[in-house]
């Protein structure tokens, strides 16, 4: 039986904008897209998980929104489940400990990017949500992250 395992993954916000990571060259599905996280650790809920995961890989602290509905994906040689979280970075600079390169994109633009299958169900899931980004910082100058800034959340969901 394939292995299961149970990943949370952080929906970052900023301007306007959402942030994307690429896979390292060395890691499984190499060069991939994906909404930054982690495997969740025994006893550790997905916001903690996203908090820790964002900290050990990016060098970031977030905030967490909401949570978007958990997806499961099968892969040939084992099965994912996602537990996305919106979240806005609160302090940090972004620094890349694990991934190859990063994207801050608009949320219709994200379905372009050649993403990690499992990925797919949740940007159909953030996308159908209506989510309503912050305008107040106003979108970046450049797709280089600057580690600052509040991202907007759906406010009808708290």
């Amino acid at each position: 039986m394939p292995r299961h395992i149970h990943v949370a993954c952080g929906i970052i916000e900023r301007g306007g904008m959402v942030l994307a990571a690429r896979r390292g060259a060395g890691k499984e599905m190499a060069l991939k897209w994906e909404f930054p996280g982690g495997k969740i650790e025994s006893g550790e809920s997905a916001e903690e998980c996203v908090r820790r995961e964002l900290r050990e890989e990016m060098g970031i602290s977030v905030a967490v929104r909401a949570a978007l509905p958990s997806s499961t994906h099968d892969y040939p040689d084992f099965s994912v489940t996602l537990y996305p979280v919106v979240c806005a970075i609160t302090s940090g600079e972004i620094v890349l400990n694990e991934h190859a390169a990063i994207k801050w994109l608009a949320p219709e633009d994200l379905p372009g990017l050649d993403w990690a299958e499992a990925d797919f169900p949740v940007i159909d899931d953030y996308l159908a949500g209506g989510w309503s980004l912050d305008t107040v910082s106003g979108k970046p100058e450049s797709s280089e992250a600057d580690g600052s800034g509040r991202m907007g959340f759906r406010t009808d969901t708290i």
